[in-house]
Parts: structure tokens; sequence; C-alpha cells
């Protein structure tokens, strides 16, 4: 979940990628800075508070090709939000896709889907809420069968382990 500071931050980047006519060129934009900032290593230097700023920044401007991505991520290390930078980008995919009228959905399953039942679920889902979707599918065989169908702040849970732990309840409460 995005903090409200990292809401802020995608929300003045999409506003001013959006005014530019450039969200898909800020997506690959955000997802570098994103790739150069999450580095374990890198992010222990930016956020070191015993390294000046300006070198801080000369790590940020060799790291860049000084484009708008270097500005932002100046603009992290300036407000010590380097840590956001994951929370941003996806805050401003999720705001991309708003606008575009796609939906994000995840779909976890016990095993793998076929691309026939991967298509199924996204056609029934686009169906149903009357937008494109754009479907993540993970694997998680603790469910055990059935699944999980998560989209915005909706969560569909036809999970077997579900099932059979709202049995168990029944059983304990009887």
């Amino acid at each position: 979940m995005a903090t409200a500071a990292a809401k802020r931050y995608a929300r003045a980047v999409f506003e001013l990628a959006e005014s530019e006519g450039q969200v898909g060129e800020w997506v690959r934009r955000l997802a570098q800075v994103r790739a150069v900032l999450s580095d374990s290593e890198v992010a222990r230097a930016l956020t070191n508070p015993t390294i000046a700023t300006e070198q801080r920044m000369a790590i940020v401007s060799d790291l860049f090709d000084g484009s708008e991505a270097t500005n932002l991520a100046k603009l992290l290390i300036e407000s010590d939000r380097v840590r956001d930078v994951g929370a941003i980008a996806d805050e401003f995919q999720r705001l991309a896709d708003e606008a575009a009228g796609r939906v994000r959905a995840t779909v976890t399953t016990a095993v793998e889907l076929s691309s026939n039942d991967r298509d199924r679920v996204a056609e029934e889902l686009s169906k149903r809420l009357g937008r494109e979707i754009h479907l993540d599918v993970l694997v998680d065989p603790a469910i055990l069968g059935g699944l999980k169908l998560q989209y915005g702040d909706r969560l569909v849970d036809a999970s077997v382990a579900t099932r059979l732990q709202q049995l168990r309840r029944r059983l304990a409460a009887s």
C-alpha cells in the first residue's frame, strides 16, 4: 500500500507526464529509477546521512543519463524518500491504468494456469467490469485449489484452503 507521500509524488509525476503526453515514457523512467534505487547497496549509500547530500547527488548523476529520471531521483534524495520509490512507481502505474481505462488484476491459483484459462479469466472479468484487464498470475500451492482474484480493493477468495478453514470454524462452533 502506498503511503500518502508516495501517492503525492506519483500524482505529481503523473500530472507532469500527462500534460506532456509522455505517460508511457514515464512508466519506463520510473522503472529505471526503481531498479537503480532499489539496489540495496545504492539505496544504502543514497540514504546514508553521513554522506553529504552533494555526494549523493553526484552518485545519482553518474547512475542516470541526465533526464527527468535524474531529477526525480535527486528529489527523492533531498526529501528522504528513496525508500518510497517502489510505492511511487506502483501508484503511478495505477494512475496510468486508471486514465487508460485499464484494471490490473491478480489471480492466484495452486497450479499454473494454461493460456486459455488466463484468457478466459481476463475476458470474464473484462466483461463484468467493462474495462480492459491486465492480468498478473501467481502460483501459491498453499491455496490447495480454486483461485483468489484481486482487483482494485476487491478480493474474491474461492480457494479450497479458505473453504476448508470456514468449514473448520463452523465445526468448531457447533
